[in-house]
């Protein structure tokens, strides 16, 4: 029996598009970051990311020639941005505002997966995330706080000295401590005691 002519055909496959350069990598990035949030820095594997990725294990290779590479990159496309100082007319509401902004960096998935890699490597590993934790969370938080210090000092509020290093490290140096060592999760309650009991008298004229 001849077909009709009418006979609708079956359509043809179309094959997914290929993702290249600034895509792919996103796409590599985004598998190792969901990688780490379920299988750990343990678990996690070049050919795993590679297939939550849709791609071969060749084309992360080609981008970085190792699980610490990869997942160091990972961590910090992830990692928020820290801009732009609060301004709402005080050092110890500026400073509270930061806090909280520190918070929600340090808890975020990215966040919860930087200290999950901490935790699982060992010390010499753990040295190649020092870049990292120190760029990415540190440096930006302490150049913030000076902001907020620095403005203090012109309006009266802050001692002339105010922005020193070891002053303006206290807050992130608390907040790696106690988040570390203790297990806190830092409530507003505990920002405010921090603030009120620590920084308040160390900044006061």
């Amino acid at each position: 029996m001849v077909a009709s002519r009418w006979t609708a055909a079956a359509p043809a496959r179309t094959a997914a598009p290929r993702r290249r350069g600034a895509v792919l990598e996103q796409a590599i990035l985004d598998a190792a970051l969901e990688q780490l949030g379920t299988v750990g820095w343990s678990g996690l594997t070049m050919e795993g990311v590679a297939a939550a990725a849709q791609t071969g294990k060749a084309a992360v290779y080609r981008r970085w020639p190792s699980k610490v590479d990869l997942v160091a990159d990972a961590l910090r496309a992830a990692l928020p941005s820290f801009e732009g100082a609060p301004d709402l007319g005080g050092v110890r509401e500026d400073l509270l505002a930061l806090c909280a902004r520190m918070r929600a960096a340090m808890y975020s998935r990215t966040g919860f997966a930087l200290r999950s890699v901490l935790h699982e490597c060992d010390t010499a590993t753990a040295e190649r995330f020092h870049d990292v934790i120190f760029r990415g969370l540190i440096e930006p938080s302490v150049k913030l706080i000076k902001e907020v210090v620095h403005r203090g000092i012109e309006r009266g509020e802050v001692r002339s000295d105010g922005t020193a290093d070891y002053v303006c490290d206290v807050i992130p140096a608390m907040l790696m401590y106690r988040s570390k060592v203790c297990g806190s999760e830092w409530r507003d309650e505990d920002f405010e005691a921090l603030i009120d009991q620590v920084m308040v008298p160390l900044l006061r004229p």
